[in-house]
């Protein structure tokens, strides 16, 4: 568990601003790295078509294909990620190192395996009009990423941040790179560019999984035996998953806030843009959100479940639960306030961002209701992240089930609104989330003990 946490405590232990700078630099490029490659390879060829090296209308159709990819990819393969992930961890925890690696390898078969069989007829029956080429393309990079996300995930939870990151950056590079030799070949010739990278990508992860958990065996489905796969965290990692994407869903397939691309794809000129842009301020929040989760709160965790185990003081398992409670709440409440100052910055340059990137300026409402977004997700996701490790599956699945519902029906009430309303489904879903999230939060750290002590598993 505490891989990251021991470099960054190893960046901070001159205990001088300059340990301290570095350590929340190195948290932030490691936290948000792959998501702002991600961003930055999109408007970065946005920016070339821009200025004539590709047409316009390819970039729009190669964007809208990816971000389709992306978004059907992901929840098709949510479903798996986080309850993978914590088998995994409890084969680690157990020493059963080895069964890591053919495990990984059953369920990708499976996952991937799936991914085929449910492009293959959407291809054929959906995409029509379209080139085969085009076709046979979105269907391996279906397939493909969501064995992507299944295992980029898993590294994610056992802290293989920097394999994740190399990986990342030698993907898009790739693809860029290829890209640009391909232009004589247009759509087909960027989309294989990005399956090359995409190809690299996977290639990447999976000799991370290779070299640290080697196995003698190739496959096993051991994770498909009852009680290795937790149905609440199933139901949890599609229910996140969708509830991100449900208000893009939403501007998509309204007519009156979107248009035709490519095939059945549609695009929402007015609201991708900005709401991708604003996901490029998660970086001061993912930052703290690592050093917070990742150094103070895993450090009392860690102590206080090992004195539980092995019979520590009753004041010892006091301390440490006392010192847990604090981190938990005050790294919580740091996400908040440096996203917060983070916003307001964004509030002051965001219009000279979007002026030189040559976005109108009515997007500037959008972009500051979307930054509010991003920033409380960012929060979300620490408050997810210590339900898990106190094993409130439940509670995780409540919060992500208020955000799919309140998403999906504010977004959808805001299209009928008018444009002024737009990205406040998301935002206010987000809010809603994160005071409840809050509110069971403080409940449950204040019964901790309780909950370690009396309740079973099965009643979490």
């Amino acid at each position: 568990m505490a891989g990251i946490g021991f470099e960054l405590r190893k960046l901070m232990r001159h205990n001088d601003y300059l340990g301290v700078v570095r350590a929340y630099s190195y948290a932030g490029i490691i936290g948000a790295g792959p998501w702002v490659i991600s961003i930055l390879g999109v408007i970065l060829l946005g920016f070339l078509s821009m200025h004539h090296v590709f047409p316009p209308r390819l970039i729009n159709e190669f964007q809208t294909s990816v971000t389709y990819l992306i978004a059907a990819s992901l929840i098709f393969g949510g479903v798996w990620q986080l309850a993978f992930t914590r088998y995994v961890a409890d084969r680690v925890f157990a020493r059963e190192h080895d069964r890591v690696l053919p495990n990984l390898n059953g369920l990708l078969v499976i996952a991937m395996g799936s991914a085929v069989v449910v492009a293959v007829p959407a291809g054929l029956f959906l995409f029509t009009g379209t080139g085969l080429v085009y076709r046979l393309l979105m269907m391996a990079l279906f397939s493909l990423l969501t064995g992507i996300w299944v295992v980029a995930v898993m590294l994610t939870g056992l802290k293989h941040y920097h394999a994740i990151l190399a990986s990342f950056a030698a993907a898009y590079a790739t693809a860029l790179g290829v890209g640009l030799l391909l232009r004589p070949y247009g759509l087909i010739g960027l989309l294989f560019a990005f399956l090359l990278g995409q190809g690299l990508l996977f290639a990447g992860l999976l000799a991370a999984v290779y070299r640290d958990y080697p196995s003698p065996d190739f496959l096993a489905f051991d994770f498909l035996k009852r009680g290795r796969m937790y149905p609440s965290l199933l139901a949890c990692g599609l229910l996140y998953n969708t509830a991100i994407w449900a208000d893009k869903g939403v501007f998509w397939f309204t007519p009156a806030t979107s248009q035709e691309v490519i095939g059945p794809l549609r695009a929402s000129a007015v609201y991708d843009l900005p709401i991708f842009l604003a996901y490029l301020s998660i970086i001061p929040g993912m930052s703290v959100f690592l050093m917070r989760v990742e150094t103070d709160f895993v450090d009392y965790y860690n102590r206080f479940y090992e004195g539980v185990r092995e019979g520590g003081s009753l004041s010892y398992i006091r301390n440490m639960r006392n010192g847990m409670v604090t981190s938990a709440k005050t790294g919580i409440f740091d996400i908040i306030k440096v996203q917060s100052l983070t916003t307001i910055i964004a509030f002051v340059i965001g219009p000279a961002i979007l002026k030189s990137l040559g976005i109108s300026l009515l997007y500037v409402p959008l972009f500051k209701i979307d930054v509010v977004g991003a920033g409380l997700q960012v929060a979300l996701m620490g408050i997810l992240n210590i339900f898990f490790y106190l094993d409130r599956r439940s509670r995780a699945v409540g919060l992500v089930t208020i955000f799919l519902t309140l998403n999906l029906a504010l977004s959808l009430a805001s299209t009928y609104l008018g444009l002024y309303y737009y990205g406040y489904g998301f935002s206010v879903s987000l809010l809603v989330t994160v005071l409840v999230g809050l509110a069971w939060l403080d409940h449950d750290m204040e019964a901790v003990e309780y909950q370690t002590f009396m309740l079973q598993p099965w009643t979490r």
